[in-house]
């Protein structure tokens, strides 16, 4: 028994001096394209290389787009040797892609992990900022939180504009569409019809662009006026309603043709200024924008002379409101897959609808026009009764479409996507403190900044690190983003904790989503410590 203890000892004592390789397992050698790359063209392929045999049959290679998707299909091929897996890409566009691995190594070790390259110059990402007048002219938004008397003052003078407009171009385009029983208005009705709305639109317009420009421009020099009327948009767009405003008030009366012409271009000019012309693709958004502002025109113009014709001559409005009917249904019609198409354009995501005022008063104005829509189904089964329309459903049209402009006079001007924020967090503890900075906080280039309070009884760190992990996507492999060491001038002292500062600088969040910030700090004596930090872009 005595040998046979003394020989299972000396076993021992010579395995345990043997090299240990027990504690090594797979890990990534190479990547091509490597992590952090800006690349001018797009690469044929993924490569990674591990510095252990993998399998093959399990695990996955993946690239995902800016939106988190997937760019291809295909899996990725193991190389003769085991070492390296190989996926083929189709042509991708510039943008900002994810390269995400979840392998196997031959001992059964699990690897996994996530990186960032950039293929061109990609576009910033597109959040509430995309859609800030300000940004045209380099301002900071001026906007307050809350109700105030200014902003109350903006959204009646929105509110009057738009319904200006509307019965301004929509009174223009019917008499060439309604040319017959346009004739048989009697001339001082058809005057005062083709008179009373130009005449509001200037009135309006001058009220309009004075507020806006005044709350645009709160506090900046004149030099800074002159640039918006020559050089923004917006200032072209207000030079331009206010000639064309005037233009119509001396267009002679009777020319049908040449007042469809003017309201077509005064409806042109509204598309040109609004949502649509910072969204991408731009001449889609301009496209949809300008349908849905002529076919809104024609139904609230045809109303309001609908409702004239109802009060003045009775037997016209019959006439009138048979053909209204037809126009009105098929600009329902039209309003309604212009508007999808519009929502589909300004949101990157669905439920943005639930996340933004702009979203909250689209879903209402929706629902106001299924009312319009049932509204008009009643109006027309009593036409077909009667021969009339009914002086109460037509007072309710009206009223409908006066809550629908009230609600296009705010959310027209209120940004369709959430606004980003930075991500500033701050955690004190009894042996460490920790904080986070992400700056700007959107999909693509931000500057990240983790600044650690040790105590002084643990010296300073002997590491820091900071990875992202996207909860979405739970699946994907955590980004490591490589901190540096700087001398922060920040003044921001603990007595007892000694600070070390970390930063680093690139396009670490490739995607929309939710995040987590996970910080992870090993002590002179090798103890972690982890803390981590939900947050979330747009």
């Amino acid at each position: 028994m005595a040998a046979a203890l003394l020989g299972v000892l000396a076993l021992l004592s010579l395995l345990l001096g043997l090299p240990q390789q027990a504690a090594a397992h797979a890990s990534l050698l190479e990547a091509s394209p490597a992590a952090g790359a800006r690349l001018e063209a797009a690469p044929a392929e993924v490569k990674l290389v591990f510095n252990e045999r993998v399998e093959g049959a399990v695990g996955a290679l993946e690239v995902l787009d800016g939106s988190s998707d997937p760019v291809t299909a295909e899996r990725a091929k193991l190389s003769e040797d085991g070492l390296a897996l190989t996926l083929p890409l189709p042509e991708l566009d510039q943008g900002v892609y994810t390269v995400s691995y979840r392998i196997v190594s031959e001992d059964g070790h699990p690897i996994g992990g996530s990186y960032v390259f950039v293929i061109g110059d990609p576009p910033a990402a597109r959040d509430a900022s995309t859609f800030d007048v300000h940004a045209q002219l380099g301002h900071a938004n001026h906007a307050e939180g809350g109700l105030t008397t200014a902003s109350l003052i903006q959204y009646a003078a929105r509110f009057l504009y738009y319904a200006a407009l509307m019965l301004a171009a929509g009174a223009a385009l019917w008499p060439l569409l309604y040319r017959q029983g346009w004739s048989r208005i009697a001339d001082p009705l058809r005057g005062r019809l083709e008179r009373m709305p130009q005449q509001a639109l200037v009135l309006v317009a001058l009220l309009y662009v004075f507020v806006e420009t005044q709350l645009l421009m709160e506090g900046q020099p004149t030099s800074e006026w002159i640039r918006l009327f020559t050089a923004t948009s917006v200032g072209q767009s207000y030079l331009a309603l206010l000639l064309l405003a005037f233009v119509g008030l001396a267009l002679p009366a009777g020319r049908g043709a040449l007042r469809f012409v003017w309201a077509l271009l005064l409806l042109a000019t509204e598309a040109w200024s609004g949502h649509a012309a910072a969204a991408a693709p731009r001449w889609a958004a301009l496209a949809l924008d300008y349908v849905h502002l002529v076919f809104a025109a024609l139904w609230a113009g045809g109303l309001m002379l609908l409702l004239f014709l109802w009060s003045a001559e009775r037997k016209e409005a019959g006439r009138f409101a048979a053909r209204f009917s037809r126009m009105a249904w098929i600009s329902i019609v039209a309003l309604t897959l212009s508007g999808i198409g519009l929502t589909l354009l300004y949101m990157t995501k669905p439920e943005y609808l639930l996340l933004t005022p702009w979203g909250i008063l689209l879903l209402v104005k929706t629902g106001l026009v299924v009312l319009v829509a049932g509204v008009g189904f009643f109006l027309r089964s009593r036409m077909k009764r009667s021969g009339f329309p009914s002086g109460a459903l037509l007072k309710a049209d009206g009223a409908l479409m006066a809550l629908i402009l009230v609600i296009v006079g705010v959310f027209t001007y209120i940004s369709p996507l959430p606004a980003n924020e930075p991500v500033g967090w701050h955690k004190m503890g009894s042996e460490m403190h920790v904080s986070i900075r992400i700056t700007p906080n959107v999909p693509g280039d931000n500057e990240f900044a983790v600044r650690i309070w040790m105590h002084q009884s643990l010296g300073d760190p002997k590491s820091v690190k900071l990875r992202l992990q996207s909860e979405d996507k739970p699946e994907l492999g955590a980004i490591e983003i490589p901190l540096e060491k700087f001398e922060d001038d920040e003044i921001s002292t603990f007595e007892g904790y000694t600070k070390t500062a970390y930063r680093a600088s690139g396009t670490y969040l490739p995607f929309a989503g939710r995040w987590t910030a996970e910080v992870r700090v090993m002590d002179k004596n090798d103890d972690e410590r982890v803390e981590r930090l939900g947050f979330r872009n747009y």
